[in-house]
């Protein structure tokens, strides 16, 4: 069959717009809410602005039978100890979100509470490394806090804090440490110098300590063991922190460390797994080196780089499902790593694939799965879909983010939410009548925990709503660290500007693009018609405010169900007025677009994405003005 232009005068259906469904989830709010669950999970005394109310001050005489202050800091879950080793990842990894898409918290004015959040983070890491070689791993001891269920203003139990040094070292947890202090430094760099340098110094220090003087922290420490044990042991958080300091200053001996060590510390082990959390990090030591790779600051080591993004890609492709070695997901579609806290896995995969996307995005690159080019739009569906299972679309129709939506968790395990707030009742809740009168009973907890990533569903996307599911009914910190970025990034304007990978904007006319002069009509060379098959798949990803206005972000995927291939496409509406990427428009034909610069032709079965900013709602009739089969 030769090339033959078929004129189409069938307008295709577009499938997939649900915006009803789309705009139940509020991915600005749920940012906010984020924020007031840190809150919620604040030690020490408690600031002027502080929104979650039914929280008063706490662990005040933290530190003082062992001479040192360590008042502050968050409180890691359901209970009230302050375990360092989970709270620095969910401070590394709510700074990373915040350099990532600062922009974006300011657009949706959350900056300030993210900032907050971090500093409320660093400030107690500070107060916990008061020497180079010595840093408070934990306050308060796992197995008598769990004895016991009580408010944190009321707390009886040992506050007794829990260090490492030089004698009794720990690397995961002094280079996790340094991690989040040289991320955070980048935070502040600009608003806060001197704080900036300050972490920087410190982030410095506990890395040579963790570099130094090798060990495993639940060996030094065994109170952590049945806790927060660290499985994969520590030349993960080595490499993790030296790509952060590296990030930080722009020191080489940092870019040496990483490129030197990069087979001895198991950098290149061949992971293939998005599996990141507070205990493995090497997935995010893939994405972040080759950030640094695409970026273009790697030129003195590219080839070690290259080996790291080969995990990247390889991680990438197996989260996306068509890999060698696919994620295991629910029937919903849920990631599913782990029986136990598997949300906090979904959520470290989330930071991790929105990051890539964009980085290949803004390098103008498809990701390729096999020889197959996957453009960063699909990876950044793949994240949406993550999050809108976790905030409501699921077999259940229930939020596994308490506070929002109309259907959420009643019975998170969570002893301050459980029990009736100080401020409404002062009068002194015991260990055992904690157990007694609040943790059995049939009521929902008094205080809502709003913001709350809770532990979620089993493979089966099953969970039960009662206070002793700690498997799956317990929030924790370091769920929600990593969704600040990823919430702001689908939340916030999408910044097209640095979207990529073909997507260039329609507007700028790129010189390859297809030129029609005014009123000119392109002919049929046949009066041969087609079945077309042609799926145009409208999906809404992201909205957001400017003034009194909405907007609204739509990617289309278009795909080609013929048994031909499509050399020439030519779309038309004209309700797509404002950014379109992905396309480029036709000079002198009006309201019309044909494929990116990037795309020859649509293959058989092939599909390729577009996007468009939509104000009010309203949706863009597409339609096929011309199409050529070869």
């Amino acid at each position: 069959m030769g090339e033959k232009w078929v004129i189409l005068i069938i307008l295709l259906s577009c499938s997939g717009w649900l915006l009803q469904e789309s705009l139940a989830h509020d991915y600005a709010q749920a940012l906010d809410l984020t924020f007031q669950y840190f809150e919620a999970q604040r030690s020490g005394p408690l600031p002027w602005d502080q929104r979650t109310t039914w929280r008063a001050d706490s662990g005040l005489e933290d530190g003082k039978a062992q001479g040192v202050d360590l008042v502050g800091g968050y409180y890691d879950a359901g209970d009230n100890v302050k375990f360092q080793f989970p709270m620095a990842f969910t401070i590394t990894t709510m700074a990373w979100g915040v350099i990532e898409y600062r922009s974006q918290l300011e657009e949706l004015g959350q900056l300030q509470h993210a900032l907050d959040a971090v500093k409320w983070g660093t400030d107690y890491f500070i107060k916990a490394h008061p020497e180079p070689n010595v840093l408070w791993a934990e306050v308060g001891d796992g197995d008598t806090d769990h004895k016991c269920w009580m408010r944190p203003e009321d707390m009886t139990t040992p506050r007794t804090g829990y260090k490492i040094d030089a004698s009794k070292p720990g690397s995961e947890v002094a280079a996790e440490t340094a991690a989040a202090m040289a991320a955070a430094s980048i935070v502040f760099k600009d608003t806060d110098p001197g704080y900036s340098t300050t972490l920087v110094t410190h982030a410095t220090q506990l890395f040579n300590f963790a570099d130094r003087f090798r060990a495993n922290y639940d060996q030094s420490l065994p109170v952590v063991k049945n806790f927060y044990g660290s499985l994969s042991g520590f030349n993960d958080e080595l490499l993790w922190a030296a790509l952060w300091l590296l990030e930080a200053t722009s020191d080489p001996y940092y870019e040496n460390y990483v490129v030197q060590n990069a087979v001895a510390l198991g950098g290149l082990a061949g992971t293939s797994s998005i599996d990141f959390g507070w205990d493995v990090k090497y997935s995010g030591v893939h994405v972040l080196a080759s950030k640094i790779l695409m970026e273009g600051r790697s030129a003195r080591n590219t080839d070690t780089f290259k080996a790291y993004q080969a995990q990247a890609e390889t991680a990438m492709c197996n989260a996306l499902g068509i890999g060698g070695n696919p994620i295991k997901r629910t029937k919903g579609g849920l990631f599913h790593v782990q029986d136990w806290n598997n949300m906090h896995v979904v959520t470290g995969a989330s930071l991790l694939i929105s990051v890539y996307a964009d980085c290949l995005a803004r390098n103008n690159r498809p990701l390729s799965c096999s020889g197959q080019a996957v453009q960063p739009s699909e990876l950044l569906t793949l994240v949406q879909k993550q999050m809108d299972y976790l905030l409501g679309t699921n077999p259940r129709n229930l939020s596994y983010m308490v506070g929002y939506g109309t259907s959420y968790p009643q019975f998170p395990h969570h002893r301050g939410a459980s029990i009736v707030s100080i401020k409404s009742n002062p009068a002194f809740v015991a260990c055992d009548v904690g157990y007694e009168e609040w943790f059995q009973s049939p009521a929902p907890n008094p205080n809502v925990l709003k913001g709350a990533v809770v532990g979620g569903p089993d493979q089966d996307d099953n969970y039960t709503d009662e206070r002793d599911n700690v498997q799956g009914g317990e929030s924790a910190t370091y769920n929600s660290g990593p969704i600040v970025g990823v919430l702001a990034r689908l939340a916030g304007s999408p910044h097209f500007s640095s979207f990529g990978s073909g997507m260039s904007a329609a507007i700028a006319y790129p010189n390859d693009s297809i030129t029609v002069q005014p009123n000119q009509e392109l002919h049929a060379e046949t009066d041969e018609q087609f079945d077309l098959k042609l799926d145009i798949h409208q999906e809404l990803v992201s909205k957001w405010r400017r003034g009194k206005a909405v907007f609204f972000r739509v990617v289309c995927t278009v795909t080609n169900r013929n048994e031909h291939a499509v050399k020439r496409l030519i779309l038309t509406s004209a309700k797509l007025q404002g950014p379109v990427f992905g396309l480029h428009r036709l000079r002198g034909l009006k309201h019309s677009f044909t494929f990116p610069k990037t795309l020859k032709s649509l293959q058989p079965g092939e599909a390729f994405n577009f996007t468009y900013v939509s104000v009010e709602g309203i949706k863009a009739d597409i339609s096929v003005k011309q199409a050529l089969f070869v």
